[in-house]
């Protein structure tokens, strides 16, 4: 794929679609794609579907314009999933997808199976709005189209300091400073400031972390009671499993939360040696070598140790290699 702008020619109908639990990355590139489509092909009727989004990012052009529920019933003409490894993790949106006339999917996911008709999948990006950027010319990235996709960047290279980012992706980011954007407002606002209640679960998490393998793990879990106590939702711990990723000394990072419905969300953050990918993929989930995630059954802390004893594995594989 050449860019987005050829895969709409006869095109009258599109649907955006992004993962579950709309993460920056997400929510900044699906609207980065929504706004080029109204902005330069107004011929076009193009919805956006994600679940609610955090209150952070809703200063984004049209990010009130987003469809949170999947009632209506259409057939489009392209169906574009974004930032999204597989169909069961679009939620209500996979009927948008099974049924459009021709779909798209632009990702960069290393568990990503290219299982849209047309795939732009390219593991080695900094994030999927690093790969918009790319497919939109850039004389026609507006100011609100450049905030969508610095707010996707920041937030997937924890602005900028993680290893996927590359010198390409600071040039990207240098063109959609000089489109006029506060970039320092939305570094602060969006991915900086946390409430009292995210300050107090964070607290509440690193007291109940523990280190695993002589101190290379270290692992948190947060329940729901607690979520509870502090007034916070799932959307509200982002950025816990990064602060326990830079305790000294340590090669990976565990998180787990508690669902709604009893199951345990899986964070990994890996400081190199550990590909935490593989490990999210032998439990059904994805991601990205040193930051993948998964959903899993049963008692945490077991979990926990079986996630460790993957990680002491591969410790023990690069120390015979070494």
């Amino acid at each position: 794929m050449k860019d987005l702008a050829s895969q709409l020619k006869q095109v009258k109908t599109v649907a955006i679609a992004g993962h579950v639990k709309p993460d920056g990355d997400c929510v900044g590139s699906c609207l980065a794609t929504y706004n080029y489509i109204a902005a330069w092909f107004p011929q076009i009727e193009v919805d956006l579907y994600l679940e609610p989004i955090p209150n952070i990012f809703k200063f984004l052009k049209n990010a009130d314009k987003i469809c949170h529920c999947c009632e209506r019933n259409q057939a489009y003409d392209l169906c574009i999933v974004q930032d999204c490894g597989d169909t069961g993790r679009l939620g209500g949106a996979v009927k948008y997808f099974d049924t459009a006339r021709k779909t798209i999917c632009i990702d960069h996911h290393i568990s990503n199976a290219s299982f849209a008709d047309e795939n732009y999948i390219f593991p080695e990006a900094s994030s999927t709005s690093d790969l918009i950027f790319e497919l939109i010319e850039e004389e026609r990235i507006t100011p609100e189209i450049a905030e969508c996709i610095y707010v996707g960047m920041i937030h997937d290279t924890g602005v900028f300091q993680y290893s996927s980012t590359s010198s390409k992706t600071m040039r990207a980011a240098g063109i959609l400073m000089d489109k006029g954007i506060d970039f320092s407002k939305i570094v602060d606002e969006t991915f900086f400031a946390k409430t009292y209640g995210q300050n107090k679960i964070l607290g509440q998490a690193l007291l109940n972390s523990e280190l695993y393998l002589e101190g290379q793990v270290i692992a948190t879990v947060i329940t729901q009671e607690e979520m509870a106590r502090y007034q916070v939702k799932a959307r509200h711990l982002e950025g816990i499993v990064s602060q326990l990723r830079v305790t000294k000394g340590v090669e990976a990072a565990i998180f787990l939360y508690e669902n709604e419905d009893g199951a345990w969300k899986v964070s990994m953050r890996s400081n190199g040696r550990v590909d935490v990918a593989r490990i999210a993929m032998n439990h059904g989930g994805g991601g990205h070598v040193r930051a993948a995630g998964a959903t899993l059954e049963g008692e945490p802390k077991e979990r926990i140790g079986e996630i460790c004893e993957e990680i002491k594995e591969q410790l023990q594989a690069q120390a015979l290699e070494g």
